[in-house]
């Protein structure tokens, strides 16, 4: 009787353990999406371009707009991030074709072509592809012009080259089946458009065709280069992930863009890598590309030797907009010197001689420790430097009456972007009267913060920025980033008001 009783049982048991199982190796079996697999392989892998704009090592570490973008994204997945930097753009695609690589960051039009192939994130900033020629040459106002220009010439050599990854071949190869048969362009498969640029520059090349925050960056290396005419209308730049069934990690996008946008974090990256491109002063420009190659090696020790937590790039880019590098300039105002101190200014950093270069410097950067050490740490840090370099034109107290006044406008005063255009109204009587230290140049503080926001890069890409090695299809130039919050350093201490201000408050 026992017998007959446990063996049903005993079948019973086994029939519920197979079948626990058999769903739980169906379970197993079941395909991770691909945001489960960055998540469980712990790191996000980004491939990128290594320049301006993108990715590229600082004097603080890794940095760019696609870098911290990318950064803030791996933080929101819980995950490290692994930057992937290729020399050319079509080596990024196969990569991420392969899964090599989970997402292409590098600042890339959503054109037809790209979307066909991959699915493109939101739209984060948008660029106008530009036909580039030299000034002083001939200059045409429109694609029919250049083309009827080539045509008159009757030359078969290609006046005009692109690259190879360029949505802009289909646009000249449609108006060359449809209205000029003659028309030659040269497609080159590995320059960048930098490369052409440069040809542009030195004459080598008649035109090329680049996108508008590229050739606004190439013009403070070489003003020569300027705009023909406008090719296309404004495209938008996206990030680039594969197409497939699995959303997970495209939805994830979306929202993370969504938020980014809204909180005011996507503008003020905007602001840090490209709110200085929008003027250009070719004068100005050549002026100081000279002095880059004359003075500047004369100066950079100086610099570098007294710039402490500052990028010393930065410091020079100061000096250079306030006496152009020469330590001996005398203002009718009664600032002198490298640093253009004044005398109360001076006294107050311990300057007893404000025509030595070497007490300038020194003095004119413990002046601008002293002005970052008082901005609101309501400010995010990498924006404390814009508001300190303010407060060293037109003084402290006006610089938080542009705050003031930003807040009262609905606007945010922690955002330089928003500051910066409230700073002219200062001028204004009907804005002064209400604010507490009354009239300032305050047009004259933005154009200065700008002025030294390009002077800045335009050093950077003159002296210091270096390509990576050219290489074919690959992107093994892997770099992990352990995330680290680069910043600008701040003085611990409290320290005391100078006596006075470079302008009264």
């Amino acid at each position: 009787m026992k017998k007959h009783y446990l063996n049903p049982m005993t079948y019973l048991g086994a029939l519920l353990f197979s079948a626990l199982m058999l769903s739980g190796c169906q379970i197993e079996s079941e395909p991770k999406s691909d945001l489960d697999q960055i998540r469980e392989r712990g790191v996000l892998r980004v491939g990128t371009l290594n320049n301006q704009i993108s990715y590229y090592i600082g004097p603080d570490g890794p940095a760019g707009l696609d870098y911290e973008l990318a950064r803030e994204f791996a933080n929101e997945l819980g995950v490290q991030l692994e930057m992937k930097p290729a020399y050319r753009i079509p080596s990024l695609y196969p990569a991420l074709e392969k899964g090599e690589i989970d997402i292409i960051a590098a600042g890339l039009i959503s054109s037809p072509e790209r979307t066909e192939r991959f699915r493109p994130g939101p739209a984060y900033y948008y660029v106008s592809q530009q036909v580039v020629y030299k000034k002083g040459n001939w200059r045409p106002r429109t694609l029919e012009q250049l083309v009827s220009r080539h045509d008159v010439d009757g030359e078969q050599e290609a006046k005009l080259k692109i690259v190879s990854d360029s949505h802009v071949k289909k646009t000249l190869n449609t108006l060359r089946e449809k209205d000029h048969p003659d028309f030659v362009f040269e497609v080159d498969p590995e320059a960048e458009v930098s490369d052409l640029l440069k040809q542009v520059a030195q004459g080598q090349l008649m035109f090329t065709v680049a996108d508008s925050v590229e050739l606004s960056l190439s013009q403070r290396v070489y003003p020569e280069i300027a705009v023909a005419f406008e090719l296309t209308e404004d495209q938008p730049i996206s990030w680039f992930v594969r197409r497939s069934e699995d959303e997970s990690l495209y939805a994830l996008l979306i929202e993370f863009f969504g938020y980014t946008k809204q909180s005011g974090h996507l503008a003020s990256l905007e602001e840090k890598y490209i709110g200085h491109i929008g003027s250009f002063d070719y004068v100005d420009t050549r002026a100081f590309i000279r002095a880059l190659n004359s003075k500047l090696p004369q100066w950079a020790p100086l610099f570098k030797q007294y710039s402490d937590e500052f990028d010393w790039r930065l410091v020079a880019a100061l000096a250079y907009q306030e006496s152009h590098w020469n330590p001996k300039a005398k203002s009718p105002t009664g600032v002198r010197g490298m640093m253009m101190l004044t005398l109360p200014t001076a006294k107050s950093v311990g300057v007893t001689n404000r025509l030595d270069p070497q007490q300038s410097v020194r003095g004119g950067v413990e002046y601008l420790r002293r002005m970052v050490s008082r901005i609101p740490d309501s400010i995010a840090t990498h924006e404390k430097i814009w508001f300190a370099l303010a407060a060293y034109n037109v003084g402290y107290g006006h610089m938080m009456d542009a705050r003031r006044l930003t807040k009262k406008q609905g606007a945010s005063p922690d955002s330089w972007v928003e500051v910066k255009d409230r700073l002219p109204l200062l001028r204004q009587k009907k804005y002064f009267s209400q604010t507490k230290y009354g009239y300032a140049r305050g047009d004259e503080a933005k154009n200065y913060v700008e002025n030294i926001r390009r002077y800045y890069q335009s050093i950077i890409g003159h002296i210091d920025q270096k390509p990576i090695e050219k290489s074919d299809n690959n992107v093994d130039d892997i770099a992990v980033i352990e995330l680290p919050d680069a910043s600008l350093s701040n003085a611990s201490e409290t320290l005391p008001q100078p006596v006075s201000e470079q302008t009264q408050e």
